[in-house]
Formats: structure tokens, C-alpha cells, sequence
């Protein structure tokens, strides 16, 4: 029996565009995702530097580039919240049948801007429907590392049998279920969130 939910963010209640960043790169010399590229993402989605230091170091690779270019660039993965999940986890979380968690990898930029175009009262209402709201850059860890679900359940208290993760992302779940934990590997596009019940 399903106790407890983890989401994800992107592309579960947000729509994402994750080709956007790399298309608009691509006008300041950006051709492929080199390893320095993914490193300097991975450390700023683990909190390790500040924004000012990710921009900087996003700089130093694409010189080309203007701070407001970066950021544009940087942003654009982000698209719209439909209000049919926002209410939809309102409503799960009124039925007080399962507790409810958050659990994404991202960054202090992209949550800026989330709570800018959201609005600080959608977001709030957002954030108020889990018990728990784990962001990667505040707990400096990030999917799919097995330590940061492993922090979820400790900290919780979470049995994984009795815990559901929905995530877009396979090399996500596949980790999650290693550890026991059950998993709808959501795909986007043909799924959505609203039809949670049918995984229940």
C-alpha cells in the first residue's frame, strides 16, 4: 500500500523546454555538452558555488556572451504552470491520504524565476502541499545519486515499499527503485500528473 508520494518538479508540474537553453547557446559558440559544461551544472545544482560564480563560469566558456544572454538562455528550459496540477495537488493533499514530498534537481536561478512568473501566492500554495520540499541545491545533493532518496526516507521515516517517486527521467527511478522504492517513470507528453489514481 502507497504511504507516501515523492514528486518531481520539471516536466510533472512545470512544462519544461529542455532543448530552449542549448538552441540559444548555440548563438554565442555553444556546439556540444562538453564534460567542463556538465560538471559546472552538476556543483551549481548541488549548491556548490553561488549564481554569481556559475554565471562567471558560464562566461569564461562562451565569452561572446552578455550576463542577460546567460540568464535568458538559462531560463528558457522554464515554461508555464498549468493551473489543473496546481489544483490537482491541492486537492491530494486536502484528502489527507498519503504525505507529500518534493524532491528536485535545480538551482537557485530557476527558482527565481519560478517564483517570478508563478507569483509568490501560486507558488506559496504550491509549496504548502508537501510535508517535506527538497531542492538539490539546498540539501547539496541531486538525482540520481542514491544518498539523496536515501536522505528523503531517513529523514521522513518512509518504509520504500510503501513510498511512490514519479519522475520524467529514467536514470532517476531506475536508482529510486534500487533501493526499493516504487516508481512511475512518468512520459511526458503521453502522461500526466492528474492521472496519479490510475498508479495508486
Amino acid at each position: 500500500m502507497i504511504k507516501n508520494i515523492i514528486f518531481d518538479f520539471g516536466d510533472i508540474f512545470i512544462n519544461l523546454d529542455k532543448t530552449a537553453v542549448f538552441k540559444k547557446m548555440a548563438a554565442f559558440g555553444y556546439t556540444e555538452y562538453t564534460d567542463a559544461l556538465d560538471l559546472l551544472c552538476k556543483e551549481y545544482e548541488m549548491g556548490l558555488m553561488s549564481s554569481e560564480d556559475f554565471l562567471a563560469g558560464l562566461k569564461e566558456m562562451y565569452p561572446e556572451a552578455t550576463e542577460t544572454d546567460l540568464l535568458d538562455a538559462w531560463n528558457s528550459i522554464l515554461l508555464d504552470f498549468p493551473e489543473h496540477r496546481l489544483e490537482f495537488i491541492e486537492n491530494l493533499k486536502a484528502q489527507e491520504s498519503h504525505r507529500l514530498f518534493l524532491l528536485s534537481n535545480t538551482n537557485d536561478l530557476h527558482i527565481e524565476y519560478v517564483q517570478k512568473t508563478m507569483g509568490e501566492d501560486r507558488f506559496d500554495r504550491f509549496k504548502n502541499c508537501f510535508e517535506g520540499f527538497y531542492l538539490s541545491q539546498q540539501i547539496k545533493m541531486r538525482k540520481p545519486n542514491s544518498d539523496i532518496y536515501e536522505h528523503v526516507l531517513n529523514e521522513n521515516a518512509l518504509i520504500p515499499e510503501e513510498t511512490l517517486f514519479i519522475d520524467d527521467t529514467k536514470a532517476n527511478t531506475d536508482s529510486a527503485e534500487k533501493l526499493g522504492i516504487r516508481c512511475w517513470n512518468l512520459q511526458v507528453g503521453k502522461e500526466d500528473i492528474t492521472e496519479l489514481n490510475k498508479k495508486l
